[in-house]
């Protein structure tokens, strides 16, 4: 048997886990349903230059910045992705993701395609999770029975969800939201195999 390398013999690092998928498909849901059941798992907060949704608080659900903020996280490369969606732009800050890595401690970033695509770009080690909606009419039941935005916005939505949808085959597997209970254990069981 081989003689086993320094670097076989120490523990693999955690790697970073990229959820994405279309809007109102339930990511928000399964992500915060798979804290609840593993808070081990570290979800990235993004920074957002939209108006916090009833019940959202910054730092929470997202830090919530002005354009003028985001303008600079921009310009100082502090961000390992960012997009603009729905009239809006969205990023992860580098900072916090890079030093969980390196702890070890498993980071789950829950973002757009744009984004996605970014992170694939600089880090390709990471796994590219999609998660899909049982079906186009449930995706579109789920965007539309929020009542949060306006008929515009759910248009434009709905517009970026084929496109988004399209983009599937881009990811390294996918996972089809019929239950939260079951991606949750499904999505766990990815982030914690070992890598290939």
């Amino acid at each position: 048997m081989p003689a086993q390398t320094a670097d076989q013999t120490r523990p693999a690092e955690k790697r970073l886990t990229v959820l994405s998928g279309p809007s109102g498909v339930g990511k928000s849901t399964v992500v915060a349903h798979l804290r609840q059941v593993n808070p081990d798992v570290w979800l990235s907060v993004s920074v957002t230059t939209r108006a916090p949704r009833p019940g959202e608080r910054d730092g929470v659900q997202y830090h919530f910045v002005t354009d003028e903020e985001f303008d600079r996280l921009v310009a100082e490369d502090q961000l390992l992705e960012w997009a603009q969606f729905a009239g809006n732009r969205y990023g992860t800050p580098r900072g916090p993701v890079e030093e969980r890595l390196s702890e070890g401690i498993p980071v789950l970033l829950e973002i757009e395609l744009q984004g996605a695509r970014q992170v694939r770009e600089s880090m390709d080690d990471a796994l590219h999770v999609f998660l899909a909606p049982p079906s186009w009419e449930e995706l579109v039941r789920r965007l539309t029975g929020r009542g949060t935005e306006s008929d515009d916005v759910i248009r434009r939505r709905l517009e970026v969800a084929k496109v988004e949808l399209a983009a599937e085959k881009e990811f390294d597997t996918t996972l089809v939201n019929t239950s939260v209970q079951e991606v949750c254990d499904e999505l766990l069981a990815l982030m914690t195999a070992p890598k290939v």
